[in-house]
């Protein structure tokens, strides 16, 4: 049988359920994994937008993963909302601390638009956390902010992932999702190569929560002992059919069916 996995992931509250912790959890679980949590941020927010985000202390952030980390243990840690500048400089700390492989989804903007990185934090990710990554998961503005590369074409995407692994990164899934076409594809690069997910576009607003439900099927897969070829591969299928099952609810982007493996499961 897979070894369970555990997954400690560092990670700001999303009350609409779509995107942070609540998206990490569902995930983790529905691949048969194990999340644990240490919550930075808590976000007012719904499939409209977030309203308002209120971060948590640094001492209780950092008190969070060292309950985890010194009774349960983790196989991988995921993180996700940071906020601000103390806050990735602690988690560097956490990931020195811990000694445990990283997947780093170097959240900025949410779905609607809100701020979820201080501008001032990015360059604190790019000199801490992207050397820390075994596998980061940049969007193509997450990936021009961290690098300073226009990235507007599949070329472009490819120059930036190049420049994070040339930063310290152990790999990079660059997605695609912002580039114009009908085609999405998502690539998977390493020192020793580059894997491509790609696929028809499919059509829908329900898609609140995207990168955060990637980074964390991603770190499940890692968990249980997967290559990283294998686990990024899960993650992208779990994803996509993820979106195509989306329940449809709210006004807005609406969140992500992360429970259909376990409904398709249950019906065999």
């Amino acid at each position: 049988m897979r070894p369970l996995g555990r997954v400690l992931i560092i990670a700001g509250s999303d009350s609409g359920g779509g995107a942070g912790v609540q998206a990490d959890i569902k995930t983790v679980t529905a691949l048969g994994g194990y999340a644990a949590t240490a919550i930075t941020a808590i976000t007012v927010q719904n499939t409209l937008g977030v309203s308002a985000a209120y971060p948590l202390p640094g001492e209780l952030i950092a008190a969070q993963a060292r309950a985890v980390l010194s009774d349960i243990g983790a196989d991988v840690i995921k993180t996700g909302m940071l906020g601000e500048v103390e806050i990735v400089e602690l988690v560097a700390a956490l990931l020195d601390e811990a000694a445990r492989p990283a997947v780093i989804d170097p959240v900025m903007v949410a779905k609607g638009g809100a701020r979820l990185l201080a501008e001032e934090a990015v360059d604190a990710m790019t000199r801490l956390l992207v050397p820390r990554a075994a596998l980061l998961t940049p969007n193509a503005p997450e990936a021009e902010a961290l690098t300073g590369l226009a990235v507007a074409t599949a070329d472009d995407l490819r120059r930036a992932g190049e420049a994070l692994l040339q930063a310290g990164a152990g790999a990079v899934l660059m997605k695609g999702g912002h580039l114009p076409g009908e085609r999405l594809t998502d690539v998977l690069m390493t020192p020793y190569g580059e894997t491509s997910f790609e696929t028809a576009r499919i059509e829908s607003r329900h898609t609140h929560g995207t990168g955060c439900t990637l980074a964390s099927a991603c770190a499940a897969g890692l968990a249980q002992a997967m290559s990283l070829e294998t686990a990024a591969a899960r993650a992208w299928a779990y994803v996509q059919e993820a979106i195509a099952r989306a329940p449809g609810f709210g006004q807005g982007h609406g969140p992500l069916d992360h429970g259909w493996p376990l409904r398709q499961e249950s019906s065999r």
